[in-house]
């Protein structure tokens, strides 16, 4: 009886532990694990779907789409909350890590962008600088004006920053590349993510590209490829 009940018990502790690393294994991480930088991200961190945009400021399609997104920033974020959507932004400077031009001002608006979310303000500064860069390059003269970028100093960038209310110490942070590490760490991980920018996961459906002629209806296509995904 003694070692009918020691078996039984071995049997039981074997079958909790087998249960135990399968439930470990078959249990998806939170969000909140996922996440690269909750000063990213728009909507709720416990959302049920989870949509992620890596991106480069001076890619023109990943303006496209973005600009798309800031031309109609409130029917953008009730899309967001009706569909219980996080949504969250990848930035770095991949162009010019992983790029063939290896443009400069990748690097540049990327350590702006960075210096601005340290005082809390990504968002400010990121939507202003999309709105910025489509306008100022990409609207009129369309891929073509990547190579007119070239002659953007660090001034650009800074510019914005002043317009968004930034401190004196945000320009003192782009001049001296205070995040560089954190943009660099991040590069690398979207090289080993993503094949090429923009690159999007939306739920379990990913794309790459976007068209410079595309507007808030393509935007809302690959939103609801995500949501059906």
């Amino acid at each position: 009886m003694k070692k009918a009940l020691r078996i039984i018990g071995i049997v039981v502790v074997v079958v909790v532990i087998f249960a135990a690393i399968i439930a470990s294994m078959t249990t998806k991480p939170s969000n909140a694990e996922k996440v690269w930088d909750k000063d990213m991200t728009i909507g709720n961190m416990d959302a049920k779907n989870y949509f992620i945009v890596y991106s480069d400021l001076v890619c023109p399609y990943c303006i496209a789409f973005e600009n798309a997104i800031v031309e109609n920033e409130e029917a953008f974020l009730k899309y967001v909350e009706e569909n219980d959507i996080l949504y969250e932004v990848r930035l770095s400077d991949f162009l010019y890590e992983y790029g063939e031009a290896k443009p400069i001002n990748s690097r540049y608006s990327a350590v702006a962008t960075y210096c601005a979310k340290n005082e809390g303000k990504f968002w400010d500064y990121y939507n202003l600088a999309i709105t910025r860069v489509w306008n100022d390059y990409f609207k009129d003269s369309g891929k073509s004006a990547f190579t007119k970028m070239a002659s953007l100093g660090k001034e650009y960038w800074v510019k914005i920053g002043k317009d968004v209310g930034l401190s004196e110490e945000f320009e003192n942070c782009v001049k001296n590349d205070e995040p560089i590490a954190e943009i660099q760490e991040n590069a690398a991980k979207s090289a080993k993510l993503t094949n090429g920018m923009p690159y999007f996961k939306f739920n379990s459906y990913t794309n790459s590209g976007f068209d410079l002629s595309w507007g808030w209806e393509y935007v809302q296509m690959y939103f609801q490829a995500g949501l059906e995904s």
